[in-house]
């Protein structure tokens, strides 16, 4: 096998990790219904079961960098395919609505680590030149993961099968056993070996596999970081005078992300359209469209990430978002546009998500730190992400009720104002160079 081939066969088989990631959001959302009646829950206790993922997708973010730093990312990603494989197995048999939350509770950990962990290992892994394109596989991953369970939701829920939400919910248990077997056929990270391990020939073998034009470059410059870091690797150390430049990239880049509205749209895109008048069948093929629409705008950011650079991505990216958000809020406050209009701006807003913060988000957060800090840094860019969706996914139907949502995408609008200025004066371009090629230049 070619080096690479081998770099994308190794980088593909962790980014199948978002795959996981991707179906077991979506894949909720075709069973929650039938949880609640079998059970008679109420709408806050279904509420709580529900969004037990989402809670352990915080926590899994916020601790992910922790074994990834002690154990090694190759043995953390094994781990988080476990944790996959029992949430969907557990879930499916799940005898009361305890022990369905803990079960949730468990994926949720495995989605939040894997966030942390794969794009983590890829961009550790990968060649410079190429970099982009594998970790934002990771990105494709999960757009793909989450038509996959749509598809999937679909096609139980026509079967006539008994217990057919059982069954949606147990089919994730395939692909998820099937990655944690894959992650034995993968190396460990040679940048982690270098760092915790020291041992610089093993790397070496590693990084002759991948990335063969820039082996000897790539272990000089990790012996050289290692040798300048002075200070012990912990999650403290992320917030040093020395780091914290690069600490607030990995936070604002994530939280630029989130108050995009992105989350809002992707939960609550059928309640947008009723509300906009659009009726209920219409809404939900709109939102079937909103699936497939992201699928080939990501494919679009994988093709230019690495051509045109992570910055002129996210300014496409800005535009786009303040064009399409503003022309939604207008849809709802402006007099004179016809409803059928909306889905078309939303449309809009998806493909410049899906080409500049959705391809850039993961692949520029697992560049940003030092080999022994990116577990921790990497952490806290998913637990910023992860916290924010959940406070937005929360506060959304209440103030779209409370005010309508063209104030809502007013705001989200103003808020890409501020990313597009925080693109144009704080962000550095990280084509083309080496993981330590980008930190001495950010320190």
């Amino acid at each position: 096998m070619s080096s690479k081939n081998y770099a994308f066969f190794v980088s593909i088989t962790a980014a199948l990790g978002g795959f996981l990631f991707g179906f077991d959001t979506a894949v909720i959302s075709g069973a929650e219904r039938d949880i609640q009646e079998v059970w008679g829950l109420s709408d806050w206790m279904h509420g709580l079961a529900i969004a037990s993922a989402l809670y352990g997708t915080v926590i899994g973010a916020l601790f992910g960098g922790i074994p990834a730093d002690r154990l090694g990312r190759k043995k953390s990603l094994l781990w988080i395919g476990l944790l996959y494989f029992a949430s969907a197995f557990g879930s499916a048999m799940a005898w009361d609505v305890s022990s369905f939350t803990l079960f949730r509770f468990i994926g949720g950990l495995g989605v939040g680590a894997s966030s942390v962990v794969a794009p983590m290992y890829i961009s550790e892994i990968a060649p410079a030149k190429n970099r982009g394109l594998l970790v934002a596989l990771y990105q494709f991953n999960i757009v793909f993961g989450i038509v996959i369970a749509y598809l999937s939701n679909y096609l139980i829920g026509t079967a006539d099968i008994a217990n057919e939400w059982r069954w949606m919910l147990g089919v994730e248990a395939i692909p998820a056993l099937i990655y944690s077997l894959m992650i034995f056929s993968i190396p460990e990270s040679p940048r982690w070996i270098i760092a915790k391990l020291g041992d610089k020939i093993k790397a070496r073998e590693i990084l002759t596999r991948t990335d063969p034009e820039g082996v000897d470059e790539a272990i000089r410059l990790a012996l050289e970081e290692e040798a300048k870091m002075k200070q012990k690797a912990s999650f403290g150390a992320i917030f040093s005078k020395r780091f914290m430049p690069t600490t607030l990239l990995a936070i604002m880049i994530a939280f630029f992300n989130q108050v995009s509205g992105i989350n809002a749209i992707i939960y609550f895109a059928p309640r947008v359209f009723e509300m906009a008048g659009i009726s209920t069948e219409n809404a939900l093929i709109s939102t079937i469209g909103i699936g497939v629409v992201n699928l080939f705008g990501t494919f679009l950011g994988l093709y230019l990430i690495d051509r045109l650079g992570r910055k002129k991505l996210m300014y496409i990216g800005s535009f786009g978002y303040i064009i399409s958000l503003s022309l939604m809020a207008y849809n709802f406050l402006g007099p004179g546009i016809p409803a059928f209009w909306l889905p078309i701006f939303v449309f809009g807003f998806i493909v410049s998500h899906a080409i500049g913060q959705g391809s850039v988000i993961w692949v520029f957060i697992s560049e940003m730190f030092p080999n022994d800090l990116r577990a921790y840094g990497q952490s806290i860019g998913s637990f910023t992400h992860w916290i924010l969706a959940a406070l937005i996914a929360n506060v959304f139907p209440f103030f779209a009720n409370e005010f309508g949502p063209g104030y809502i995408f007013a705001f989200f609008g103003l808020m890409m104002v501020g990313q597009l200025l925080w693109v144009r004066f704080k962000m550095p371009e990280t084509k083309g160079r080496t993981l330590e090629e980008i930190h001495q230049n950010i320190h």
